[in-house]
């Protein structure tokens, strides 16, 4: 049966008429007309300046739609803008969306081009930023709209200016932006991007003749275009009807009683990620934001109940974008899928999401299924805005059938009005069963500035706020979504010493070995070749230990709460972290969270990277990760580590277990394999590590509140090769899967507590050369190399037999004049000693020189 069109209770009493470009007019009647009819509805507007509103189906502001209709609305434009321009060009671009209406529209617009930033206008004055420019909205409630980018630069660029809004109707606040801008920041080409063009024929010939006034071309995309047909009384006539309904008007107050409860959801946003672009938004913010969103969407709907099946995400005002991306994700892991536009229904576990958004704009509501605005909650404003207190609304939300509605706002407006009897929160509580509150931080561009406090956050929460991860390309060569970095950027600071000089302060006492780090070893032609050699023998032998490390990681963690979260030690774990993450990503399908964290020896962790981890995840669902261990020193610092961070009033929760590629020292009880072999990562620096040095630890560069420090050595991009050793492990893995999953099941069943093995035959090799100091002797290739590359090593014990998997500790050792000794029934494949009375440089446990005898 024909579906009556929302437009028609507007149409038949204002004389309004929609007319289809090249078409006939709509002016009433069923559903089915043309593609203006399936994109808008009409409603009538507490304005003096406009009696219309043009309400789009397909925007998310005033009717609740599907997520992804909305989204990808937006992205389909996108895209088209990126094929008008070509890739080149569109990656110059910036996208400019207008407030409120078209922010998650221009948000949209920009992922569809994929390259370019983003920026919206804002109404909101933000203390501390400047503005860069600003325009005027004549027809609107609430004209000034403000540009206020974190870097004014933005604005300055000379790639085409992309600007968005939902309409394009006479034409006047594109060309007051434009021609604001352009006096300031020219460029040579705009693209005017629209939902719908609805411009007479006169505003299009004043647009074209602008283009030639400014010397620059301008064009316009949209997903329809037509004309309004308006009687030469509309004003008049719209007042009357509107001060004749409004009395009769369909707002839905709320009851005193029957109210459902509030349920905050913590969305684990991650830090440093603006909450839209009001100050601008990156492509390297989208990755982020999108690796994200997975994990933000299981949150939300762990909390939701089990008999929910119709889900509204109300966004607030500005804040469109955000919330429409949770919405997105929301219906995908309720759906089963990907939803598509036009086609999107019940998702296969029943449960139907719908998004809208909160709105300044006053409308009127009647509850006419011809109407595009059947109800109306009305809710005192609650983000302190700059213009005065005042209404806000929420359309067609009341009536909607929603079993939970999840409310979104910034942290700005987590306030008290907001809480209140009469506020938001209230009014949808008494129209549905279940409310989730969920609050973004509001992003904040000065770098040493606050987040806005929330009344309602915990208040055992940190004062400061710790620095988002750092990410590649910018810190390190690794993909951003490979890792993130929980460091600070220590690349200016000249920290590099000699070996022996370096060990001299060390053994003087003047220094902890973290203090300062060993000059980069850069590998000879011949060592190189040694690292290809080892790297293509011991690839297959690697994903397998890969693979069978995830998989126990995996399945130990099946009754968590989550998705297991790794965190690497920097940096032998950096690269196993981001194999471990590429297997559950290739064989499994799992986006795994991976951070990179530093632990120092005889220091402990860094307990602000805890604390950062523990505000962003669930303690319990990190699984700690290292490369190999040795005599399990790092394993024994890391647990009193965990356990003194708990006693000085940190979270609780966290594992202090460790997940190795290779256990020699039978020191963990996850791990990919207990045989001590080559690793090829162990065989350089930072030019298999992402380009990363070691980790800092230095009281004028490290504060209290401050990441540890580590280098990003770009100089070095030249010989590194970090992607090709992830690169050639990763594309055995379907080779090896079969042998996992053989080599899991048997590691299951079998008891893997440690047995320390490693270390009693430390101690006994301590003893036997007459060190007395277990820290001097370092077991394992791993280790050994290590000693080799970093320290000034005594002599090298191999395991009588070893082949290849040694033939670059015996090329090192080479180098540095240092004699290798065969060994009988060598529990290692080769052990480095260090002698207390040759080396300078030789530290204990508590990271201090020992004393030469």
């Amino acid at each position: 049966m024909d579906v009556v069109w929302s437009g028609t209770w507007v149409a038949e009493r204002l004389g309004v008429e929609l007319v289809e470009s090249g078409g006939a007019g709509v002016s009433g009647g069923s559903a089915g007309a043309g593609p203006l009819r399936e994109l808008l509805g009409l409603a009538l507007r507490r304005n003096p300046k406009r009696a219309h509103l043009l309400v789009s189906n397909v925007l998310g502001k005033h009717v609740p739609q599907h997520p992804s209709v909305i989204w990808r609305s937006g992205y389909d434009l996108g895209v088209r803008v990126r094929e008008l321009l070509g890739p080149d060009e569109a990656a110059r671009a910036l996208v400019l969306g207008y407030a409120e209406t078209a922010t998650g529209l221009g948000h949209s617009v920009a992922d569809g081009l994929a390259l370019a930033p983003y920026l919206h206008s804002t109404r909101r004055p933000v203390p501390g930023v400047e503005r860069a420019g600003g325009f005027e909205e004549s027809h609107s409630h609430a004209t000034s709209h403000l540009l206020l980018p974190e870097d004014p630069r933005l604005l300055a660029g000379d790639g085409a200016l992309v600007l968005v809004d939902d309409e394009f109707s006479t034409g006047n606040t594109v060309l007051n932006t434009i021609r604001g801008l352009h006096e300031t920041f020219p460029r040579e080409r705009y693209v005017i991007v629209a939902l719908v063009d609805m411009r007479a024929p006169e505003d299009r010939a004043r647009l074209d003749a602008f283009a030639r006034e400014i010397g620059a071309r301008v064009d316009l995309i949209a997903l329809a275009s037509g004309t309004v047909r308006l009687p030469a009384d509309v004003l008049d006539k719209g007042q009357e009807l509107v001060a004749r309904y409004e009395t009769a008007a369909a707002t839905v107050s709320a009851p005193g009683t029957g109210r459902a409860p509030v349920t905050r959801v913590d969305l684990g946003w991650p830090a440093g990620v603006p909450d839209g672009g009001r100050h601008g938004f990156t492509a390297a913010h989208r990755a982020r934001l999108d690796a994200a969103l997975p994990d933000m969407a299981e949150r939300v709907a762990a909390a939701l109940p089990e008999e929910a099946r119709r889900v509204l995400v109300l966004g607030f005002e500005e804040l469109m974008y955000a919330p429409l991306a949770l919405g997105v994700a929301l219906e995908r892991r309720l759906g089963g899928g990907e939803a598509e536009a036009g086609g999107v229904g019940e998702g296969a576990a029943g449960v139907e999401v719908r998004y809208s958004t909160t709105t300044r704009s006053p409308v009127l509501a009647v509850d006419d299924p011809g109407y595009a605005i059947r109800t109306r909650l009305v809710f005192p404003a609650h983000d302190d805005p700059a213009d005065g207190p005042g209404p806000r609304y929420a359309y067609n939300v009341a009536g909607g059938g929603f079993d939970a509605v999840v409310a979104v706002v910034d942290s700005v407006a987590d306030t008290e009005a907001l809480h209140a009897p009469d506020g938001l929160l209230a009014e949808l509580s008494a129209h549905t069963g279940h409310v989730l509150l969920a609050v973004v931080p509001s992003y904040v561009p000065s770098p040493t500035a606050a987040p806005h406090p929330s009344p309602h956050a915990p208040q055992d929460q940190e004062p400061r706020m710790l620095p988002d991860p750092l990410r590649g390309p910018a810190f390190s060569s690794y993909a951003p979504e490979d890792v993130g970095w929980l460091l600070q950027d220590l690349s200016d600071v000249t920290l590099e010493a000699p070996t022996e000089e370096r060990e001299e302060a060390i053994q003087s006492g003047g220094a902890h070995y973290a203090e300062s780090l060993p000059v980069e070893y850069q590998p000879s032609p011949r060592y190189q070749e040694l690292f290809r050699a080892a790297l293509d023998t011991s690839a297959a032998r690697i994903a397998q230990a890969v693979g069978t490390v995830t998989e126990t990681v995996l399945a130990e963690r099946a009754g968590g709460t989550g998705r297991p979260v790794l965190v690497s030690l920097a940096r032998a774990g950096t690269p196993v972290g981001v194999l471990m993450r590429r297997w559950a990503e290739v064989r499994r399908g799992l986006d795994l969270p991976h951070y990179a964290v530093s632990i120092v020896r005889g220091r402990g962790i860094d307990a602000n990277a805890l604390r950062w981890l523990a505000a962003h995840h669930d303690p319990a669902d990190v699984v700690f990760v290292d490369g190999w261990t040795g005599k399990g020193a790092i394993t024994r610092e890391l647990a009193a580590a965990i356990e003194e961070f708990e006693a000085a009033g940190g979270a609780h929760g966290f594992d202090p277990a460790v997940a190795v590629l290779a256990d020699p020292g039978s020191c963990v009880r996850t791990y990919g394999t207990r045989e001590d072999f080559l690793i090829p990562s162990a065989c350089l620096n930072s030019t298999v590590s992402g380009l990363i040095s070691r980790t800092v630890l230095r009281a004028d560069l490290v504060g209290p509140d401050d990441f540890h420090g580590a280098k990003f050595y770009r100089e070095l991009a030249d010989t590194d090769v970090s992607g090709d050793f992830v690169d050639a492990i990763a594309a055995r893995f379907d080779e090896v899967a079969g042998a996992v999953d053989v080599q899991v099941k048997e590691l299951l069943a079998t008891d893997r507590e440690p047995t320390w093995e490693g270390w009693a035959a430390v101690e006994r090799i301590s003893e036997e050369y007459g060190i007395h100091d277990v820290n001097l002797v370092k077991p394992g290739v791993g280790e050994t190399t290590r000693v080799l590359l970093r320290r000034v090593p005594w002599k090298i014990l191999a395991r009588e037999g070893a082949g290849a998997d040694l033939d670059h500790v015996r090329l090192l050792a080479e180098q540095r004049g240092v004699p290798v000794e065969e060994v009988a029934e060598l529990p290692y494949t080769c052990v480095g000693l260090i002698h207390p009375k040759y080396t300078r440089g030789a530290t204990g446990a508590d990271g201090k020189a020992v004393a030469s005898a």
